[in-house]
């Protein structure tokens, strides 16, 4: 009975958990092709009413909206190849206990974690090397998190058992094909939860570009689909005040209604990679709980 009522409780939790993480979600997917007097009103609630794709049409015909897409891909994809690049065998060489100066730089990066240069030396130091105003201040910008980096080196040490490594060195096998043949196979759920960690961070990027890129042909999306809210409340507050309430109030509409689908198009690439890899996603939230 005790068990029963147990599994009851966590059924009920469960449930009231996820409709409360789910439910804005799917408010703003049915806010964006609804007619935003009545979101505005409340009277959308559970089901779309008054549909129509203004802001979604808006949106796509905006040709920024693609190179956006582009840089942003651009900038995820070779961006996370190279922390994956940097932090595993990084982690991998911290891992060792044999390996004694980890006592000295483990520490050193854990410092980096608390006590940053700041922002102007930062961006001092990219206009020295030239990366300023160009695709690579966004890809090496970053290129290792201490967080991710500690969490590999827990996953190391407690899950690859030190008798693979000593049997590896007794068929003649050195550090670099140990760590690319036993290592990095034996450690996809670890892979995937950090890659997983470092795309997002790429994707949703906002204020790196605002300070470092000035080209509009090299904005990330995240800044494009700014500059085009932005402008459509610019035209919604002039309409307002310079056409009277009633146009200001049209335009308002549709600026709410794009702001929602803005908030769509952002999120939809991530929402669709994420089932592929949320069997892992547990196993790696687990280990990120252990950082000794």
């Amino acid at each position: 009975m005790a068990d029963r009522l147990y599994r009851l409780v966590v059924i009920v939790i469960s449930i009231f958990t996820f409709v409360v993480i789910a439910y804005p979600l799917y408010f703003i997917v049915i806010a964006s092709f609804s007619n935003s007097t009545m979101v505005n009103q409340g009277d959308v609630i559970f089901f779309p009413k008054g549909i129509n794709f203004y802001g979604y049409e808006k949106i796509f015909v905006d040709s920024r909206i693609w190179q956006g897409y582009l840089n942003t891909i651009i900038y995820t994809v070779f961006g996370t190849l190279l922390n994956l690049v940097i932090t595993i065998p990084a982690a991998y060489s911290l891992s060792r206990r044999e390996f004694r100066a980890r006592k000295i730089i483990m520490p050193l990066f854990v410092f980096t974690m608390y006590f940053s240069g700041g922002m102007i030396p930062t961006y001092l130091l990219f206009r020295d090397l030239h990366l300023l105003n160009t695709p690579w201040v966004m890809i090496i910008n970053g290129a290792v998190s201490v967080y991710n980096l500690i969490i590999t080196r827990t996953f190391f040490e407690s899950s690859i058992p030190d008798d693979l490594h000593e049997a590896a060195l007794l068929d003649g096998c050195s550090h670099f094909r140990y760590l690319a043949s036993v290592v990095t196979p034996l450690s996809k759920a670890v892979i995937s939860v950090i890659a997983l960690y470092y795309a997002v961070g790429h994707w949703n990027d906002f204020f790196n570009p605002l300070l470092y890129l000035n080209s509009d042909h090299l904005q990330p999306l995240q800044i494009i689909l700014r500059n085009i809210l932005l402008s459509n409340q610019a035209f919604a507050d002039g309409a307002g005040s310079g056409a009277g309430a009633g146009a200001g109030s049209y335009a308002q509409q549709y600026a709410d209604q794009i702001k929602f689908a803005v908030i769509i198009v952002s999120t939809v690439p991530l929402l669709v990679v994420y089932p592929f890899i949320q069997k892992y996603f547990e196993k790696g939230v687990m280990i990120g709980a252990v950082k000794g």
